[in-house]
C-alpha cells in the first residue's frame, strides 16, 4: 500500500492470490465492566481489517497492567477479548504484557484479502453515496460512564454497539462491491470522512437528519459530557466543515464525537446504493443509513445540511 496515502491497515502482497492485512489498536478502559472492555477493545482492533474488505485470521493480545491491580480483573478482560475474537473467527495466538501504572488492552490483528479486492479509503469519486453502519455517540457515552452520570439502559445500548463487530458491514461490501471504506473511531465521523475525501481529492455533502445518533446522547452532550477528543476534533477539522445555520449545535458536536469502535463509512456507486443498504440490513448492521454524497470540490471539505 505504501505510506503516501495512509489507510486503515497495512497491506503486504504475498502472491497473486493473497495479501496480508495488519493493524494494531489498544486503549485504556472505556467502561467499568472488564469483560465488556475486553470485547470492545478487540472489536475495535479488528475493525480496521473489516474496513479493508479483509478477513481476520490471528490476533496477539497487548496488555499494560498495574502489578498491584487484581489479576482476576485481567482474566475477565482477556476472556472478553477472546470471546469477541472467536466470534470474528480470529484465533488469539499469543501476546505480550508489561507492568503499567494505567491498564491498557488491545490487539494486533492479521487478516487476508485478495490483492484485487482490497477496499481502500482513497478511491471515492463524485456522485457516489455515503453510508454509515452504526449510530454516533459512543465517545459521549464513554465519558458519561466515567463521570457516573449515565442511565443504565443507555449505557447498555452503547456498550452493546461498541462491542458489535463490523463483520456484517464487511460481508455486505464483499457481496455488493464497495468503492471505498474507512471505519469511524477517534477522529469522529467528520474527521474520518475528511481523511477519506482528502485522499480521494473530493468533497462531500451530508444531511444531518440522515445521520443515525443513539437516542439520549444529545442530552448528555447538553450536560457537557463531551470527551476531550471530540473537542479537539472540532478544533482541528472544523475549518473544513460548513454547517447550515439551522443545525442544532449539539448535533454538530456529535458529528465530531470521538467514537470508540464505531461503524463503517462505506462509499458505493449510486447505482449500487439500494443493493448495499439491502445487504447491510440482511447481514444485520446496527444502521444502514445513506447520509450523503461525494461531490466534486476542494479536497477534504464537507458541507452539512439539516435535510434534503
Amino acid at each position: 500500500m505504501g505510506l503516501d496515502v495512509p489507510d486503515d491497515a497495512a497491506v503486504y502482497r504475498i502472491n497473486d492470490e493473497t495479501a496480508l492485512v495488519q493493524t494494531v489498536d489498544f486503549f485504556t478502559p472505556v467502561v467499568d465492566d472488564p469483560y465488556q472492555w475486553g470485547a470492545i477493545a478487540v472489536a475495535n482492533a479488528i475493525s480496521d481489517i473489516y474496513a479493508m474488505g479483509a478477513t481476520p485470521l490471528t490476533g496477539l493480545n497487548l496488555v499494560g497492567w498495574p502489578k498491584d491491580l487484581d489479576m482476576d480483573l485481567l482474566a475477565r478482560v482477556l476472556e472478553g477479548g477472546a470471546d469477541k475474537a472467536e466470534e470474528a473467527g480470529c484465533a488469539v495466538v499469543g501476546g505480550h504484557t508489561v507492568d503499567d501504572p494505567e491498564p491498557k488492552f488491545g490487539m494486533s490483528v492479521t487478516g487476508v484479502v485478495h490483492p484485487d479486492k482490497i477496499v481502500k479509503l482513497s478511491t471515492a469519486k463524485p456522485g457516489m453515496s455515503i453510508i454509515l453502519t452504526k449510530p454516533l455517540g459512543m465517545g459521549i457515552i464513554a465519558t458519561a460512564c466515567k463521570a457516573q452520570r449515565i442511565d443504565k439502559a443507555l449505557l447498555k445500548r452503547g456498550t452493546t454497539l461498541m462491542a458489535t463487530l463490523n463483520k456484517a458491514g464487511a460481508q455486505a461490501m464483499v457481496e455488493v462491491g464497495a468503492a471505498a471504506c474507512t471505519d469511524v473511531t477517534g477522529f469522529g465521523l467528520l474527521g474520518h470522512l475528511r481523511g477519506m475525501l482528502n485522499a480521494s481529492g473530493c468533497s462531500a455533502n451530508l444531511v444531518a437528519d440522515h445521520v443515525p445518533i443513539l437516542d439520549g446522547v444529545g442530552g448528555l452532550a447538553k450536560e457537557g459530557l463531551v470527551p476531550g477528543g471530540t473537542q479537539r476534533n472540532r478544533d482541528y477539522f472544523g475549518p473544513f466543515v460548513e454547517f447550515d445555520s439551522d443545525i442544532d449545535p449539539m448535533v454538530q458536536v456529535i458529528l465530531f464525537d470521538a467514537q470508540t469502535s464505531g461503524g463503517l463509512l462505506i462509499v458505493v456507486e449510486r447505482s449500487k446504493q439500494d443493493a448495499m443498504v439491502k445487504a447491510l440490513r440482511k447481514f444485520g448492521t446496527p444502521a444502514a443509513s445513506v447520509i450523503g454524497r461525494v461531490v466534486a470540490g476542494p479536497a477534504g471539505t464537507i458541507k452539512v445540511a439539516g435535510r434534503y
